[in-house]
């Protein structure tokens, strides 16, 4: 079914996966267009954002957002046309993004949302990606905790994400020397040919440890980490003293029911730390850097109207195939930034 008037269709949440999500854990729904109050918009959803943090929001343990209730309609941030306004500051057929989640129709309070400017105009799921929240994500942690510095080595994994994909593109233009890791052959070469990096290899080949000591001679300065598990395990003895460890995420273990098995290795992580003086910062983007926005989006504007930063989107068509996306992203089936296009464009 296609996006309609006077029909809400909506995901919502009906079971904690225990594991990886299935498709049983979601349910779609209909209702009727939600009501507007004063000071609030109401948006018609054209592009959804798919991002690995929306498995936490699925799960009840204690985290830094709270989980989304059962039955409630799945979070997440999307590019929407306004319907209807109630806000002096916003009129029918504005572009804007907001955390309206999964679901055709949202009232949101008008305080809540941001008008896209600039290139997202001309390509609105932009600001779902490299002008979103995935490219202040890789800006802020690389250049605020990261400190890269001219000839130093920059490593990152999930490399064509479209997190990994900018760090990388950002150190470059900093002078640095960057090496991907990725999963396959085709992400590692459009990597190196299309982001620019100096070599990317790929996790799912043996002896990565090996492989990643002979792509950095001179050790790695800094670790942009956004996947853990086995990529940690091959980058740790590689850290320089002093080097620098943004964290953002750790995608392998959002699955996980539990530790993982094996020896405990956090004393050698420990040790590790001190003996190298390794600085390894975890961050929440908007909550830790959400006044430093207005710095991120000038900034990256200008790289890419410079045509100095590439993107990739990964676009699939209708909200019925959000959970299936999902449930592949987590997996790492996706190729670039990956995006539901639940509307048209144009009203």
């Amino acid at each position: 079914m296609s996006q309609n008037t006077t029909v809400n269709r909506r995901i919502v949440l009906a079971s904690r996966p225990k594991g990886a999500p299935v498709a049983e854990n979601f349910r779609h729904e209909e209702s009727s267009l939600p009501a507007l109050a004063d000071g609030q918009l109401l948006l018609r959803t054209v592009y959804l954002s798919l991002d690995p943090y929306m498995r936490g929001r699925m799960s009840d343990a204690p985290s830094y957002a709270p989980p989304v209730a059962l039955d409630a309609v799945m979070t997440g941030g999307a590019v929407s046309r306004v319907v209807e306004s109630k806000d002096a500051n916003f009129k029918a057929g504005d572009w804007v993004v907001a955390s309206s989640g999964w679901q055709d129709y949202a009232t949101i309070d008008a305080k809540l949302v941001k008008k896209l400017e600039g290139a997202a105009l001309e390509h609105p799921s932009l600001a779902l990606g490299v002008l979103g929240m995935p490219g202040f994500t890789a800006f802020m942690g690389l250049l605020d905790i990261g400190e890269p510095k001219p000839g130093e080595t920059v490593v990152v994994a999930a490399a064509t994400g479209p997190v990994g994909s900018l760090v990388g593109q950002i150190a470059k233009i900093k002078g640095c020397k960057v090496v991907g890791i990725a999963g396959g052959e085709e992400k590692c070469r459009y990597a190196v040919e299309h982001f620019g990096f100096d070599e990317c290899l790929d996790h799912r080949e043996a002896h990565l440890d090996k492989r990643l000591q002979e792509a950095c001679p001179r050790g790695i300065d800094v670790y942009f980490e956004n996947v853990g598990g086995a990529v940690f395990d091959a980058v740790l003895p590689l850290l320089n003293t002093k080097a620098r460890v943004p964290l953002c995420g750790v995608v392998s273990q959002y699955n996980a029911q539990g530790l993982p098995k094996g020896e405990d290795r956090l004393t050698l992580l420990t040790s590790t730390i001190l003996k190298k003086r390794l600085r390894i910062q975890g961050f929440i983007i908007f909550d830790d850097y959400g006044h430093r926005y207005p710095e991120f989006a000038k900034q990256m504007s200008e790289w890419f109207s410079a045509d100095k930063i590439k993107f990739r989107e990964q676009i699939v068509q209708g909200l019925e195939n959000a959970p299936e996306s999902l449930i592949g992203l987590l997996e790492g089936k996706n190729f670039g930034k990956l995006v539901i296009q639940v509307g048209k464009e144009t009203d």
